[in-house]
Parts: structure tokens; sequence; C-alpha cells
């Protein structure tokens, strides 16, 4: 894997819906990371950003599991801090930043990471036809979250049982339901970490880049 510096795309004349952190010349699978957000929140987000900050040690993660398989990490960038009912913003992004990627990379497969809301904004596209995995931390999985697009994907959803902000049930649940519209999902308990996944952080980069290395191999 070719490493690089931050590269903002706006800045190679590629629009605002990507950060890459590395970019081999010809990737051969692309990574992509969605942080979290808010339920509500029209304005852009701050630019000192905590939760994409808490997705730095997972990029980085991510990128040391897949060294020497040519993948490309990259990171969302949102319009909007939330999601925003209907609107459902953080999916429109995280939508704009899948077909970015393709313009960078062709068809080539896609694992999705995302926390919180950027996990519910990464289930939301997973049939996308590029999407071959994701893997939700904390995921943000409100009842009635639509599944049937998601038959033939590989879903991982990590959560801590003590997550005060988003529900591991709500998590569970989702794995239940995707299970019977054809996905193969797996719920995975977590032992500690609740929503910021701040206290045993290691284990969460560990086991998040060991399930993203597993989907980048087809394993």
């Amino acid at each position: 894997m070719t490493a690089g510096t931050e590269r903002d795309t706006e800045s190679t004349g590629q629009g605002r819906a990507l950060v890459l952190r590395t970019s081999p010349t010809t990737p051969a699978a692309a990574v992509l990371l969605l942080h979290g957000g808010r339920e509500e929140g029209p304005e852009p987000p701050p630019l000192l950003n905590l939760p994409a900050l808490r997705m730095r040690p997972f990029a980085a993660a991510v990128a040391r599991a897949a060294r020497g398989r040519d993948v490309l990490v990259a990171e969302v960038r949102y319009r909007h801090r939330g999601w925003n009912g209907s609107r459902c913003d953080a999916a429109r992004d995280a939508e704009a930043a899948l077909a970015r990627l393709r313009s960078l990379t062709g068809d080539v497969p896609v694992v999705l990471v995302g926390h919180s809301m950027g996990g519910r904004a990464a289930l939301r596209v997973a049939g996308a036809p590029l999407v071959h995995g994701v893997v939700a931390l904390a995921p943000w999985c409100p009842p009635g979250e639509p599944v049937d697009h998601l038959a033939g994907r590989r879903l991982y959803l990590l959560h801590d049982e003590e997550d005060r902000v988003t529900s591991a049930a709500g998590s569970w649940d989702f794995v239940r339901r995707s299970r019977l519209a054809g996905a193969d999902a797996t719920g995975i308990p977590m032992p500690t970490g609740g929503h910021a996944m701040l206290r045993g952080a290691g284990a969460w980069h560990r086991r998040t880049a060991a399930l993203v290395a597993g989907l980048v191999a087809g394993d």
C-alpha cells in the first residue's frame, strides 16, 4: 500500500465528499469511514469535529491491517452535522462519497465502517453495487430501519450493551431482521467502551481492522 498524507479531494478539483488517508496508485479495494453526528443539525460540522477525530485511529488501524493489499482508505466529509429526519443527510453524503470513490478507483469492492449516525448511514447505503460489507460501530438503528436492500451483504454490528446513546438492543434487532432479508449479519457484543468507544479503545480498533481486512480479502 502506498500511504500518503491527508488529502482533501476538494484540493484536486474532485468535490468535497472525501478525505483520503491512503492513496495507492491502483487500488484493489477501498474502505470508507463514516463518523457520527446528531439526530438533528442542519449546520455544517465544526472545524474541531470530535466525532471525525474519533475515527482517525480506526483509519490508521485499517490501513495497517490492509498493508500490502493496495487498499484506499478514505473518510466521508458531511455537509450537515445531523441526520435531519426524512432528509437523511448523512446517507446522502455517503452516497456522494461512494460516487467519488468510484470515480477515483473504478469498480473495486468497498467496505464501509461507520460509527453511530455514520453506522446508520453505512447500513442505509450498503445496497450499492460496489459495497461488499459493513462494519457498524455502536450504530444508530431505530425501529423500522430498512433492511430489504441488504440481501447478500456481510454486516458486522459491534455494540457495548452499556451504551446509553444508541441502543445495543436496536443493533441486535437489526441483525435479526437483516438476516431474514438475506444478509450475512453478525452482532458482536463489546465488553467495554460505551458509545464513544474510549475505554478499551484498542480492542475496538483491532476488532474493526481484522473484520475489514477479512472483508477486503473476501474471507
